[in-house]
């Protein structure tokens, strides 16, 4: 049976060559027969290109259109016969027949490697023959993902170098950065070894207090693989973050005679370990308590007014809050400007500044007075004016004297213009 099958192997060989001797005059090798591209007797021949993924099964598939039972054979690139219509006579197993028949040779590759990758060439035994060929490309998804940060634990507000890099890939993949679900913009490199390619990227991030716990994620784009990623946690240590609180009373006026008591709070990394309480721009008065994150004034008086400060500490540095005490009389009813309550920095006084009140203040009546004098003098301007019709006449005379004979009425009409006042 071999013998047989060798045999029309050699016939087709020789036949093919001699076919092919006639198209194309020259010497050509038994061992390398040439086949024609054609679409004798109105037969053609189709397949696909393939991609795989490096270990997965590749499928090649040569079909022919109106066959007329003609032979169909398959090569690989080294124009190595794989199947012979359904007769394998390369002994690698990981070529299986799929399936055979008058109109189809469908072969499986298993455990694909890139080694396998090229030309596979499908043939019909046609006058003249026909071949076409198919490309397989082997994919090779990246043999690992890492993340590399500069420092393990930062300050807030450095700056700091994270690189991530994708090795052993084929073709080179694509990195893309996340700081939580917002992407993130960086550099990379691509270094090729043999037919393998190595990707860095490198992402510099400035970090904040917002930054701590969120995870930072390397991506990768690969047409080998889907959803590829390594992530690390930012660690960010910052200053304390300071708020005052009045317990006591709870929204009312802090009235002479009654106590008040507030309570500091901070938060910070690491968590401050120092707190303590001052009055700004003044001494303490000795009747306040204060214990621990807590001050407390159990009989206020006008001379406990002022701006009250907690300050907290920790490895990073110090911050602080303030409360701005204003003692109301024991009558007092109406509802008090809301207490300044503010945080700041280090030697960052914040307290409401009165001046810049009375500045205000000053301005506005200042603005006003010239609104004033403004409209007197538009009003004097304006005033009404009165005509009398005395000596009417005295605007055309050439003299005194004239002017006082012209006048309209003369002594003749002097009763006339008598006034008389009751």
């Amino acid at each position: 049976m071999q013998a047989g099958i060798d045999g029309a192997v050699g016939g087709c060989r020789l036949a093919l060559v001699r076919m092919c001797d006639f198209s194309f005059p020259g010497v050509v090798s038994d061992l390398e027969p040439c086949f024609a591209v054609s679409a004798g007797h109105g037969q053609n021949l189709v397949t696909e290109d393939v991609t795989v993924v490096e270990g997965d099964v590749a499928t090649i598939s040569c079909r022919v259109k109106n066959s007329d039972d003609s032979v169909i054979q398959l090569l690989n690139p080294n124009r190595q016969t794989i199947y012979f219509r359904d007769f394998r006579p390369l002994k690698d197993s990981r070529f299986q027949l799929v399936n055979f028949s008058n109109s189809e040779l469908r072969v499986s590759l298993t455990n694909v490697s890139i080694s396998d990758e090229g030309r596979y060439f499908c043939q019909l035994y046609t006058d003249p023959p026909q071949e076409i060929y198919t490309t397989i490309t082997v994919l090779v998804p990246p043999r690992n993902l890492v993340i590399d940060i500069e420092k393990e634990t930062a300050v807030e507000g450095e700056e700091i170098e994270l690189n991530c890099t994708a090795m052993a890939s084929r073709p080179a993949t694509t990195i893309r950065w996340f700081k939580g679900n917002k992407e993130l913009t960086g550099k990379s490199e691509v270094e090729r070894w043999s037919d393998m390619y190595t990707v860095t990227s490198q992402l510099l991030l400035k970090v904040g207090r917002e930054d701590d716990g969120v995870p930072v994620i390397c991506l990768v784009d690969h047409p080998a693989v889907k959803d590829l990623q390594t992530q690390r946690y930012l660690e960010v240590m910052y200053k304390p973050q300071v708020r005052v609180s009045q317990n006591y009373p709870l929204q009312g006026l802090t009235r002479e005679g009654e106590p008040l008591e507030l309570t500091c709070t901070a938060f910070g990394k690491p968590q401050p370990t120092d707190m303590r309480w001052l009055r700004v721009d003044d001494e303490m008065p000795q009747h306040v308590v204060v214990s621990g994150s807590n001050l407390l004034i159990s009989n206020l008086n006008k001379t406990d007014n002022g701006t009250y400060r907690c300050e907290a500490s920790n490895a990073v540095g110090k911050s602080h809050a303030d409360y701005m005490l204003f003692v109301y009389d024991t009558t007092a009813t109406t509802e008090p400007a809301v207490h300044d309550s503010r945080a700041g920095e280090d030697g960052a006084i914040r307290s409401v500044d009165h001046a810049v009140v009375g500045g205000v203040v000053a301005v506005v009546v200042f603005a006003m007075l010239c609104l004033l004098i403004i409209l007197g003098r538009y009003f004097a301007r304006h005033k009404g004016t009165y005509f009398t019709h005395e000596a009417k006449g005295a605007d055309d005379a050439a003299d005194a004297d004239t002017a006082i004979i012209n006048a309209e009425g003369g002594q003749n009409n002097s009763e006339e213009k008598k006034e008389y006042f009751i």
